[in-house]
């Protein structure tokens, strides 16, 4: 399941590319080298250097620039670092050619054995949020809290908006694709993106506009962007199907960690009403729901869901020194919890909820012994992923 090799460590990008990748004040991008993949890194100096780490993880088509707005904001309570899967952003494709949820979820869980890191706080958006549910579920001891952002978790009546970004699984619907747009600017590409990824595009700055931009221009030229894009939808639709055991929702029944759930109600994506399921699913849980948010609010409302999850990271710090364990708690139903205030002052009319209790079934959910998923079984501003 983990790997025993050290990762190689390069303070350049992870292979060479036609044009830089962008990097922010304060932030550093490293290579990773593991057994059949070549991760690229992005991080931030914490504050101190007591400070537990933390592992953020992109959508579909997003890369680590898409927290890029979010860990600066964390540099007093987390050490930052955020992951390009394999495909995305700076990481080239795996050897294999697999971009599974399973397979993703590998990347991350070697990159933790490897680096030696965990456990951390984990965070992941859209697909992300699929990947890191499956990474807490399956090692729960590389987990000490899991923040999900529009988590891509199976949905039945999937919203009409939602269906371009699935038809990219369909065989040759890439291909199709790519002739129809061949005389779109990237500018064009990028404005149909934020469009669909935005509560408000007005939010998004000159700035912001620009390196989403040049970002997308640097990503078209990479001969395999519509490979990684076609099998990585292709896998989040065979997630969706999978049953038993394997199941996302049956997985995030299995998830101990304390869990932050935040929901847009403008996501276009993921649909709003799958929050309160996900409230019920993951046993430790607080939902915080973003009025004016879209699919990505980490970059939309940065510092509402830095609000929030500093207060998870206190409540959650609270309960350990008084002995109460975080994946035990009891009764039923919802409380306001200290978000509601924190978010608020964000501006961002925000509202939270806490669920604490027991799966979504009534009853302890165990884990299995084994599961294939652990081991061997549209970019925006600047990179935005669905």
């Amino acid at each position: 399941m983990s790997s025993p090799e050290l990762p190689s460590l390069m303070t350049a990008t992870a292979s060479p590319k036609a044009s830089p990748v962008r990097v922010a004040p304060g932030e550093r991008l490293r290579s990773v080298r593991l057994p059949g993949i070549t991760l690229a890194v992005r991080s931030r100096t914490p504050a101190r250097d007591d400070l537990p780490p933390a592992l953020y993880v992109h959508g579909l088509g997003g890369s680590s620039q898409n927290w890029s707005a979010l860990m600066p904001l964390l540099d007093g309570s987390v050490a930052s670092e955020a992951v390009d899967l394999p495909g995305f952003g700076d990481s080239p494709p795996p050897d294999d050619g697999n971009y599974s949820v399973t397979a993703h979820a590998r990347a991350v869980i070697r990159y933790l054995d490897a680096s030696g890191r965990g456990p951390v706080h984990l965070f992941g958006n859209s697909l992300g949020g699929a990947v890191t549910t499956r990474v807490a579920a399956l090692r729960p001891d590389l987990v000490r809290t899991l923040t999900l952002v529009s988590p891509a978790l199976p949905e039945l009546r999937v919203q009409r908006t939602a269906v371009p970004t699935g038809m990219l699984a369909v065989p040759g619907v890439a291909a199709l694709f790519t002739r129809f747009t061949k005389g779109w600017t990237a500018e064009q590409r990028v404005r149909g993106v934020m469009a669909l990824c935005y509560g408000d595009p007005g939010r998004v700055t000159e700035e912001g506009f620009r390196n989403a931009v040049e970002e997308m221009e640097r990503r078209l030229r990479l001969p395999y962007m519509w490979d990684a894009m076609t099998r990585s939808a292709r896998g989040i639709v065979d997630a969706y199907t999978l049953g038993g055991q394997h199941s996302l929702w049956r997985q995030a029944e299995r998830v101990l960690a304390p869990t932050l759930l935040v929901y847009g109600r403008r996501d276009q994506l993921v649909g709003y009403r799958m929050a309160q399921r996900a409230a019920r699913a993951f046993r430790d849980s607080r939902l915080v729901s973003l009025p004016d948010a879209g699919h990505v609010a980490m970059m939309e409302y940065p510092e509402a869901v830095a609000a929030a999850f500093r207060d998870l990271l206190a409540d959650t710090t609270r309960r350990a020194s008084d002995g109460v364990g975080g994946s035990e708690g009891h009764g039923s139903g919802t409380r306001q919890s200290g978000v509601r205030g924190a978010v608020t002052s964000a501006r961002d009319g925000a509202d939270a909820e806490r669920v604490n209790g027991e799966s979504v079934n009534g009853k302890p959910v165990k884990g299995e012994a084994d599961d294939s998923a652990a081991d061997g079984a549209v970019p925006g501003a600047p990179a935005v992923g669905s």
